[in-house]
């Protein structure tokens, strides 16, 4: 009642009390513990929550649970890569998954948590921009979902009152399986296929929605419109896009707490369509106020990438655009460790040396940015940097050069299908 009321800081003391009296009831005393994690990571301290989640773990293995203490090192292995503590991640990662091939339990149980422990595996090469790493793991994750859809739940109670917890339903793991399909065919660029799994994901939530309110769907429900946006601005499609980047905000408003998760990504999607309609005032608003909204290093890397694009399409702001990709210089520094947004700052001083004529840097830089979307199947990155490449042949009078880069450049666009880069490479080979 206190959370509902937002005092959490008086719900604290309160939990923190039924915890210390709670040792002798496991049921009682893990769901305090978890509940309690929950405050401190609605509060951002993740610290705190990594602490209890262990102390967690640490007393089910104690009371003789192995299924909810891998949920507890689970939750702790998700709060650790949301704080990119990536050394220790691995350890935990690769205990949980020995726990939960050795648990034998309820078939259902077992393939929840084993959706659990690939979801984090699957989000964490995502985040690494590892497209091409991550299909064994995302091919697993699907035939895991694929099998607990054929099993039924069993009404049999586990005998270990500590055992008595359920991680997801099933019917929202499919959609969260759904939700992590879209986020790689996003990254390779198969944007029919991003197409394909959202329209099954959001039918599947609609239908959801009518009988649940949990706010976990609503967040899949945003997450899901924030990747088939930035699909629709690549294949061409604005007009959808606007209307929805509209249903976004009108998500949002119903929940200050999805607000304040997503504002700095509306202010990007917002910018990105700007770009797309050749408005760079507004793009460059939308992209700076996203930067002050923003606390999250890769969603940071990825707006600075795209203003410094703006910039250098603009011409004239030579002081800001240098100031900019010094903080994305991918060959020292770089502020995240993820291969496709260095990989895409690469790019960009490619497209800077080449509008200021220094051809065989951008070359240099572009040849590298081929390199990496080549060795993780960055398929916008590839096509994007051979059309580019092929239009410095082009200048410098290098025809036939010239036609070896921006016929795959073309066949590459079709396939995904990239409109901008379809048009400048047909107007090339024009």
């Amino acid at each position: 009642l206190f959370v509902l009321q937002n005092s959490v800081d008086t719900a604290k003391p309160l939990l923190r009390k039924a915890i210390q009296i709670s040792q002798q009831t496991p049921y009682w005393h893990c769901r305090l513990l978890f509940q309690l994690a929950q405050l401190h990571t609605l509060e951002k301290d993740l610290v705190s929550a990594c602490d209890l989640l262990g102390v967690g773990a640490e007393y089910a293995r104690v009371v003789g649970s192995e299924y909810t203490r891998a949920l507890f090192l689970l939750s702790k292995g998700m709060l650790l890569l949301m704080e990119r503590k990536l050394q220790e991640v691995h350890p935990l990662l690769t205990l949980c998954g020995q726990i939960v091939e050795n648990w034998q339990g309820n078939p259902i149980q077992k393939e929840s948590l084993r959706v659990f422990f690939l979801v984090l595996q699957v989000t964490h090469y995502l985040d690494a921009g590892q497209v091409k790493s991550v299909k064994p793991c995302l091919k697993q994750l699907q035939q895991c979902i694929q099998t607990i859809s054929t099993l039924h739940d069993d009404e049999i109670l586990p005998s270990n009152p500590a055992d008595l917890f359920h991680w997801l339903p099933k019917e929202h793991m499919c959609v969260l399986v759904y939700l992590v399909t879209v986020m790689h065919s996003m990254q390779a660029g198969y944007l029919e296929k991003a197409q394909k799994y959202t329209d099954k994901a959001l039918m599947q939530l609609e239908k959801l929605k009518m009988l649940d309110c949990s706010p976990i769907l609503s967040s899949f429900q945003v997450i899901l419109l924030e990747h088939i946006i930035m699909c629709r601005l690549v294949t061409g499609h604005k007009a959808t896009a606007l209307q929805e980047i509209s249903q976004v905000c009108q998500l949002c408003q119903q929940s200050p707490r999805l607000f304040s998760n997503h504002a700095a990504q509306l202010h990007t999607l917002l910018g990105l369509y700007c770009i797309s309609v050749n408005c760079m005032d507004n793009a460059e608003a939308q992209f700076t106020t996203a930067l002050r909204l923003t606390t999250h290093q890769e969603l940071w890397a990825f707006i600075v990438t795209n203003l410094a694009s703006v910039y250098i399409r603009e011409g004239n702001r030579h002081q800001e655009l240098y100031s900019l990709l010094e903080r994305i210089n991918p060959d020292h520094n770089f502020p995240v460790s993820s291969h496709c947004l260095r990989a895409a700052a690469f790019y960009i001083r490619g497209l800077f040396s080449f509008f200021q004529g220094r051809y065989n840097e951008a070359k240099r830089f572009l040849r590298e940015t081929l390199k990496m979307s080549n060795a993780e199947d960055l398929n916008r990155l590839t096509a994007c940097s051979l059309v580019l490449l092929g239009h410095i042949f082009y200048v410098l009078g290098n025809h036939r050069e010239s036609n070896n880069m921006v016929v795959p450049a073309m066949q590459l666009a079709s396939k995904i299908p990239d409109m901008s880069v379809q048009l400048w490479s047909s107007a090339l080979l024009r």
